[in-house]
């Protein structure tokens, strides 16, 4: 008796060993799988900079609208640098004193420089150019918004990162083209692949022309960081984006800017739970004493994922339910290289904002999940979207990043604090191009998920 018992327990320990071992096994040659996603950072290759300033970026300057920052890089060492600002309506020429920093990444080093532009005049029109030492850029122009005016335009592209051959500055050039009004250019994280000095490069390429004459705002993604166990964001990126710089909280890249009617709020939602719950916090106070007619936020990882409803549930968690108790109206989101609009519904059903979009403008596209709370959906090119706002209404479109037509478009309608959504998207064609892999898996699963996801929308129209 005592022996069947032992035989017993012996067999019961061997087979939980046995599933232990399994277990390990498929946990570490998934984990293996992954190592590379999670972990491995590209070589940066040896790098010497320009002793002539370069990577000149126009940026905001802090909470008024009405102040700029200009940064740039020149040599190896801190010299006297300064701006040469031209105000074109006085003829008058003033020099604006920048601070520089020597930053060591893991192949080389820079200095960087940062010019803070304030007294500015609303209306004005202003050149200027950088110097460092003796060496001057070129001269730019940009020119600042009139205090009476009592609108906004302006154009959200999200990830942009891997351009390769510089088609993302020729689809900015040309999306700038159709839409001449906008005035300043806000992107949802990622716009540089990886951070190596050789992208930074491409970076400024995409960026050619218009980085320059207009702000730029960005908000932080994951391929701005370094992997690891506790993900690292390289100081470069905020002595580029300088108004981090004066914004930050601890090591959270947070920001805010007013401009005209509208607030605009920057999170970093690539950071750990601790570093949310700070954000968090942060978001809380800014919005409670904003005193702005339109409130949108600008995170990289969308709230609610087109790849998995698991996906970013923590900077939900985190985020929502302030966004929704603060009346924010519009979401800008990257990350997931397809496009998705959804619109959120009050009480009674009818829709209500805040609108959570997803856009990209990377050559890659992923597989998505077609969630039924989501409005339209768009897979296989690359988009952009316009925002301008006007008295008591903001105007919404997505477009074709290759054609510029219009893909999608709604209106939110504000009056006495009620907000009314007007869907203008709903009949223009949704357009999910895809090729499968017929030797992979998820692409034919996915491919199957696009005819499941047609058939079943039978009143929508496809291209």
């Amino acid at each position: 008796m005592g022996k069947g018992v032992t035989k017993k327990r012996l067999g019961k320990k061997s087979r939980i060993i046995a599933l232990v071992g399994v277990v390990g096994l498929v946990l570490g040659g998934w984990c293996a799988s992954r190592w590379d996603v999670w972990f491995d950072n590209p070589d940066e290759a040896a790098y010497t900079p320009s002793n002539v300033p370069t990577r000149v970026l126009l940026t905001f300057g802090n909470e008024n609208g009405l102040t700029r920052n200009v940064s740039w890089t020149a040599g190896k060492t801190v010299q006297k640098a300064f701006v040469e600002l031209f105000d074109r309506d006085d003829s008058l020429m003033s020099r604006v004193d920048a601070v520089g920093e020597v930053f060591e990444s893991r192949s080389g080093q820079a200095a960087y420089y940062v010019a803070r532009l304030r007294d500015m005049k609303a209306g004005h029109a202003y050149r200027y150019r950088v110097c460092t030492g003796n060496q001057y850029s070129a001269w730019y122009a940009f020119h600042l918004p009139t205090e009476e005016e009592g609108h906004t335009s302006f154009l959200y592209m999200g990830d942009i990162q891997d351009s390769i051959g510089g088609m993302a500055n020729q689809l900015l050039r040309k999306a700038l083209h159709h839409h001449p009004d906008a005035e300043f250019l806000v992107c949802g994280g990622d716009l540089t692949e990886r951070p190596t000095d050789a992208y930074w490069g491409e970076t400024f390429e995409s960026l050619d022309s218009v980085g320059q004459a207009m702000p730029v705002l960005t908000v932080t993604g994951n391929h701005d960081y370094l992997k690891g166990v506790i993900c690292q964001l390289e100081r470069r990126f905020s002595l580029i984006h300088s108004y981090f710089l004066d914004s930050m909280i601890g090591e959270n890249q947070v920001f805010t800017v007013c401009y005209q009617d509208v607030q605009m709020f920057c999170l970093d939602g690539n950071r750990e739970f601790f570093y949310l719950a700070t954000q968090r916090k942060w978001l809380r106070e800014q919005m409670s004493k904003s005193q702005a007619k339109w409130k949108i936020v600008v995170i990289h990882h969308p709230l609610y994922s087109i790849r998995g409803s698991m996906n970013n549930i923590i900077q939900r968690w985190m985020f929502d339910g302030l966004i929704r108790e603060q009346g924010v109206d519009l979401v800008l989101q990257g990350h997931e290289h397809a496009y998705a609009r959804m619109t959120a519904h009050d009480d009674d059903g009818k829709a209500a904002t805040p609108i959570y979009t997803i856009s990209h403008c990377s050559p890659k596209n992923y597989r998505i999940e077609f969630d039924e709370r989501f409005d339209k959906f768009g897979s296989g090119s690359r988009y952009y979207q316009t925002v301008r706002t006007h008295a008591d209404t903001l105007f919404l479109a997505a477009y074709d990043a290759f054609t510029h037509s219009l893909y999608d478009s709604l209106l939110i309608v504000k009056r006495e604090d009620m907000a009314r959504v007007i869907d203008l998207g709903q009949d223009i064609p949704e357009r999910i191009h895809f090729t499968p892999n017929l030797n992979n898996r998820k692409d034919v699963a996915f491919a199957q998920r696009i005819e499941a996801y047609k058939k079943k929308s039978k009143s929508k129209k496809f291209q």
